[in-house]
């Protein structure tokens, strides 16, 4: 593909992915575009929409153009390929303090494990550390799926 997309952007979109939306990558204008799929919906089930407010038009403008030439986009990683659980227990295991690991680690089972993992962070003064590993592994994400998917990024 001749266009160049900056990890950045696709970092901020992984980093910003809600729960009923999709990110997706235009590739030939290299524009990244978040769509819900209400809006997917709605155009599928050709709901009209010039009754909507301008912003809410734009965006069925966009779901539209995704529908009907889902050939131009590629869809970035989810939330679920992306798996912040995971990486987080990960860095629990390259702390090399005994101690503070098995606490982190205590802290990340069951429910409420986010909160509990950054309450502990804090308590042991590990804020830069974590979020530069998890930068890193965000990066390293993204870098895989641009190469996945035969994209030219620049940094």
């Amino acid at each position: 593909m001749n266009i160049q997309v900056k990890l950045k952007d696709i970092i901020e979109e992984m980093e910003i992915q809600f729960e009923e939306s999709r990110s997706l990558l235009h590739i030939k204008t290299g524009e990244i575009v978040l769509v819900k799929s209400e809006d997917l919906r709605a155009v599928e089930e050709e709901k009209p929409f010039d009754h909507l407010p301008e912003w809410e038009r734009e965006n069925r403008i966009i779901a539209m153009d995704v529908v009907e030439n889902f050939e131009n986009y590629i869809e970035l990683p989810t939330k679920y390929e992306v798996n912040e659980y995971e990486i987080m227990e990960n860095y629990c295991l390259t702390v090399s303090d005994q101690r503070k690991q098995e606490s982190l680690l205590r802290a990340i089972k069951g429910k409420g494990a986010f909160r509990r993992f950054k309450d502990k962070i804090i308590d042991f003064d590990m804020e830069d550390q974590w979020y530069s590993y998890r930068d890193e592994r965000f990066i390293q994400i993204a870098i895989e799926w641009c190469k996945e998917n035969n994209i030219n990024f620049i940094e």
